[in-house]
């Protein structure tokens, strides 16, 4: 058997009572890159991508959307589960609309993917104004389980916990639409979205057995990312990465 070791904003206020202020700086900042493979603008978005992966405090993933399939390519990592994420953070954010590429901080905060300056921008606003907070920790059970453990903590309603599992690289040779004849690269492709729990601010632990981590058509077998989201798409109270062959991170 694989061995799995596996904000203020204006107007929200969130205080985790287990977790110092000082502590919640060592969190993870959650960095999701809405993007598409028949969307022309969005290669210089993937490759920047690449870049913000290795910083220690940013967890980048990949998010491949289905609305631009039509016009003569058809992504084969987008999701309709994605897709449908992009819509709610649109509603959320009250931007009208949604589009490709487009980067979400911390599930409140968005900018144009490929525009660096204005990536980094929100990155560096979210860690200070909308941190993550809570100190998701991520280990195994006797029967190689992966268990999740949230702390205890006060919050106001609830909090989805999504467990995103994703591939470590994807190389494609597109064929047609728009960047047809290129070969793009890509970091945490994310292959499935689900919510696995809820979090009320009790203490919760929530057991993974092997057979729901392991794709038998090895789709998303690299590793995870666990998300404790506000009220299921908005602030990201906290993200925990984990390595399907290293451990979390």
């Amino acid at each position: 058997m694989k061995n799995i070791l596996i904000s203020m904003i204006a107007g929200a206020v969130l205080f985790v009572a287990s977790i110092s202020w000082a502590a919640s700086a060592s969190q993870p900042t959650l960095v999701e890159l809405f993007t598409s493979q028949g969307c022309s603008s969005c290669p210089p978005a993937d490759a920047y991508l690449i870049e913000l992966d290795k910083r220690d405090d940013v967890i980048a993933l990949s998010m491949h959307i289905t609305y631009w399939d039509y016009i003569g390519w058809k992504d084969p990592f987008a999701s309709e589960a994605v897709t449908d994420r992009q819509r709610e953070y649109g509603r959320r954010i009250g931007r009208g609309r949604i589009y490709t590429p487009e980067i979400i901080v911390n599930g409140l905060l968005d900018a144009v993917g490929s525009r660096k300056s204005a990536v980094d921008r929100i990155i560096d606003q979210a860690q200070v104004e909308v941190p993550a907070v809570l100190d998701i920790a991520l280990s195994t059970t006797a029967d190689g389980s992966l268990r999740v453990s949230i702390p205890g903590g006060h919050i106001s309603g609830t909090a989805t916990v999504w467990l995103a599992r994703y591939d470590d690289e994807q190389v494609t040779r597109i064929e047609r639409g728009e960047n047809g004849g290129r070969t793009l690269r890509y970091i945490n492709v994310v292959r499935e979205l689900r919510e696995i729990g809820t979090w009320t601010g009790q203490p919760l632990d929530i057991d993974l057995p092997l057979s729901t981590l392991i794709a038998a058509n090895g789709d998303g077998n690299d590793g995870c990312v666990i998300i404790v989201q506000k009220d299921g798409f908005g602030q990201v109270l906290g993200a925990r990465r984990m390595s399907f062959a290293d451990g979390a991170t």
